[in-house]
């Protein structure tokens, strides 16, 4: 039984067509939903949605509302904004809900899939890290995110809370792509300019924590953001 998806689209040809191409080349379970309070009650019968696909000018009850009440009923289902609003604060208000990814309209389908399969990947990652201690074997270091340490095995060096929360970040995105703009929204509230700046600043501290093992990068993805491999 493929993973099942709760679309939300109140454009009854775009949402038909996502239905029948995330069920066809993703293999999905998709359930399709035309407008939010459909998409609450649909939600509350069924709470079993492996992922949330939500537009956000929508009748009777807007994406964000709707975002907000499904993750007050689950904290963990991976939620995706798909929307034309394509303003800064729209999407900092997306993530601030607690939406998990944002995508603009107009977007390719196929683009949409991957966000979804890598969004899928990273919640079955994080629910495996989950039944672990929370410490991260990044090459022949330890990170302990609780501590804020890296232990090299001479001695333990103290990060500072930025420094620990984007290495956390970056360690759950292992040996994939973290988006500035989630790094940024995450740690520092907002992807202005100056958060930026100050990100690329942090990244340069955590390379030189971490030179003395070869074997770990963090590289630079061009316009998108960064990858941990080690």
């Amino acid at each position: 039984m493929g993973k099942r998806v709760l679309l939300v689209e109140d454009d009854p040809n775009l949402g038909m067509i996502l239905q029948e191409y995330l069920q066809l080349k993703g293999g999905y379970n998709v359930t399709l939903c035309v407008d939010g309070e459909q998409a609450l009650e649909t939600f509350q019968k069924f709470n079993h949605y492996d992922v949330c696909i939500l537009d956000v000018m929508m009748p009777k009850k807007d994406g964000f509302t709707l975002g907000k009440e499904i993750r007050e009923l689950n904290d963990r289902v991976p939620i995706i904004f798909a929307t034309a609003k394509s303003m800064l604060e729209d999407k900092i208000q997306g993530f601030n809900i607690g939406g998990d990814d944002y995508i603009t309209k107009p977007f390719r389908i196929e683009e949409l899939l991957l966000r979804i399969n890598a969004l899928l990947k990273r919640s079955n990652l994080q629910s495996e890290e989950e039944k672990l201690p929370e410490q991260y074997k990044v090459g022949s270091m330890l990170f302990d995110p609780v501590t804020q340490e890296i232990h090299n095995g001479y001695q333990a060096l103290k990060l500072s809370a930025k420094e620990s929360e984007l290495l956390h970040l970056l360690c759950k995105h292992k040996n994939d792509v973290l988006s500035r703009e989630q790094a940024l929204v995450s740690i520092w509230g907002s992807d202005n300019y100056f958060n930026a700046r100050s990100m690329d600043v942090y990244i340069s501290k955590l390379r030189k924590l971490l030179k003395s093992d070869d074997s770990i990068e963090i590289i630079n993805v061009h316009g998108r953001g960064y990858k941990l491999i080690y």
